[in-house]
């Protein structure tokens, strides 16, 4: 069983209180719901861009065996 307070301890242990209050705890995920959400949402569309971008480019060596027509004066 715990040690009961002395009136030194009952004193700290109040003034202490507030420091569990529940609207000092925890601040940043209440006040900013769903960004984590948000900002990992946003990393997999940048990864599925760039796969995107990279599966469509063509590759140089095409663009050199196309003729290009000769331009008409």
């Amino acid at each position: 069983m715990a040690k009961p307070l002395g009136t030194t301890g009952e004193f700290f242990r109040r003034r202490d209180e507030w420091r569990k209050h529940p609207m000092l705890s925890n601040q940043m995920r209440h006040a900013l719901p769903g960004l984590g959400i948000g900002v990992a949402a946003f990393c997999v569309y940048l990864v599925g861009e760039q796969i995107y971008s990279k599966a469509l480019v063509p590759s140089k060596s095409s663009h050199q065996h196309q003729k290009q027509p000769a331009p008409s004066h």
